[in-house]
């Protein structure tokens, strides 16, 4: 398991007045496993930083050190089906590997 860094806010709609709860997940650079496949990747935090990152701190000492891209040795890759990119798949085989 791991946690990707983001952001979340919750505010009013001024035209409809509905309340809205809105994301983002931050992006950084893609590290070298990660850059053949894509210009971009997830921050992705270390356990240790999850409470300094969730922490509600001095908006003038933000923990912009940790918006960097996640070690490549620490993460590993393979193929998958290309049903992993339509948002209507959710099943559990879909992050197994494929063979050709």
């Amino acid at each position: 398991m791991f946690a990707f860094a983001g952001l979340w806010d919750s505010w009013k709609d001024k035209e409809t007045g509905k309340a809205l709860e809105t994301y983002t997940v931050i992006t950084t650079d893609p590290n070298e496993l990660m850059e053949p496949i894509h210009n971009r990747m997830p921050v992705i935090l270390h356990r240790q930083d999850y409470e300094r990152w969730l922490a509600v701190g001095d908006p003038a000492q933000l923990p912009v050190d940790l918006l960097r891209p996640y070690p490549a040795e620490e993460m590993k890759a393979w193929p998958v089906s290309r049903d992993v990119g339509n948002v209507r798949n959710n099943r559990p085989e879909l992050i197994e590997p494929i063979t050709d």
